[in-house]
């Protein structure tokens, strides 16, 4: 039985530090880019991810990309 994964979504996260709580610890708050061209390379998002940094007011504090995949069974 081989099994292979196809990758069928790709999705680009941003996490970026929002303040702080009550207790003094870092607050997170996440951006979300679905449907990524799935060809496109670590670097190139890495590059989007640092272009829209620049935009925001808050620090970048984290870069995710997220592959979805479905397994077959050949």
């Amino acid at each position: 039985m081989a099994v292979t994964a196809d990758m069928v979504n790709s999705q680009l996260q941003l996490v970026f530090e929002n303040g702080t709580d009550d207790k003094g610890n870092v607050k997170y708050r996440r951006k979300s880019f679905n449907n990524v061209k799935m060809e496109a390379t670590e670097e190139q998002l890495y590059k989007v991810a640092v272009a829209i940094e620049a935009l925001q007011e808050n620090l970048l504090s984290t870069i995710e990309r997220n592959d979805r995949s479905v397994l077959v069974d050949l």
